[in-house]
């Protein structure tokens, strides 16, 4: 399993929320560019970049600075979610450089987008975003709740060639509390790889991750940035030898 660091963006600095709530923000830095670079040194493998305003909003907003942020770290991949809702939208945030792009209200509210973004892109580079309340899928920036149940969603776009999922629990996300260790095994059980996101905040919580199958990495925000984890080498991103294809 790898590890992968956060970098949520609003208003082009880099950003964390608890629990998805806009009224909760705390700045990190105001150049997220810097923020990428900084990573790279450090050797993280992968970036996962999030336009919050944009998902906010419905349409991408920030992509200028998403491909700054790629250009500066040529040789390390970037995934980009938030706000990605149309084909155009997905043209342009593949333009910035970006190797794959998450749809998570898309997904729930347009199943035939996320259909056509397999077909034109390939299901390795488009990943399926679930965000969950008490396993209710959140969309619109978590800021609506709906009724689907977040296996639902999984099992469709597994039907439709997506190879892995981003499952954030909403109530462990920037929290500290540790994951949803249960809830992401179910989903890992559902057949399709899956990207840990939520409540992360030692290595600990990171091999219990790994320990589960079908778990190939795990996205951290606030543990790196607050110096709850470390991860200042190459081989510290890496928890075991078992990443999953497509990882590098």
């Amino acid at each position: 399993m790898i590890v992968i660091p956060a970098i949520d963006l609003r208003a082009g600095r880099c950003v964390r929320l608890v629990q998805g709530d806009f009224g909760r923000e705390r700045m990190y830095d105001e150049d997220p560019v810097r923020v990428a670079r900084a990573w790279q040194q450090r050797g993280a493998p992968w970036l996962h970049v999030v336009d919050l305003d944009g998902a906010k909003e419905g349409c991408p907003t920030q992509l200028d600075l998403v491909a700054r942020i790629v250009a500066a770290v040529p040789g390390i991949p970037v995934q980009l979610g938030g706000g990605l809702r149309t084909v155009e939208h997905l043209e342009a945030a593949f333009a910035t450089g970006v190797a794959r792009v998450v749809l998570g209200t898309a997904a729930v509210e347009s199943p035939e987008l996320l259909a056509q973004a397999v077909e034109r892109y390939g299901g390795d580079r488009v990943v399926l975003g679930v965000d969950a309340r008490r396993g209710r899928v959140a969309v619109r920036g978590w800021m609506e709740v709906t009724d689907v149940p977040a296996d639902a969603v999984i099992r469709a776009a597994r039907e439709r060639g997506v190879q892995r999922v981003i499952y954030t629990d909403i109530e462990r996300d920037g929290t500290l509390s540790a994951p949803n260790f249960d809830a992401v095994a179910a989903v890992a059980r559902l057949g399709i790889a899956v990207i840990a996101s939520g409540g992360v905040a030692s290595r600990e919580h990171l091999e219990r991750l790994a320990g589960i199958p079908g778990v190939e990495a795990a996205i951290v925000g606030r543990a790196l940035y607050d110096g709850s984890i470390e991860l200042v080498v190459p081989a510290d991103w890496r928890i075991d030898e078992h990443a999953g294809e497509g990882w590098g």
